[in-house]
């Protein structure tokens, strides 16, 4: 059984549209099909994508040098996001 969101899943875009060599968006880690179908996507999908969007964030970051989340800033417009 589905639950009831009574609120708007808002976006997770952050204004950064450019696509990395696995084609997610730069700026939210969401996928193409991801992104074009937002809006037909039921709350709980939307906030499924979400999810898969912080995992990719986080091993994106987790591969950059020095292995570990501790180089994040609180300024990035990611983090608004978890």
């Amino acid at each position: 059984m589905e639950q009831l969101e009574f609120f708007i899943v808002p976006s997770p875009c952050v204004g950064v549209c450019t696509v990395d060599e696995k084609g997610y968006c730069q700026g939210c880690m969401r996928k193409r099909e991801e992104r074009f179908n937002w809006l037909n996507m039921t709350p709980a999908q939307q906030l499924h994508v979400i999810k898969l969007c912080r995992q990719r964030y986080i091993r994106k970051h987790r591969k950059a040098p020095g292995g570990s989340n501790a180089h994040l800033s609180d300024s990035d417009p990611q983090q608004d996001l978890f």
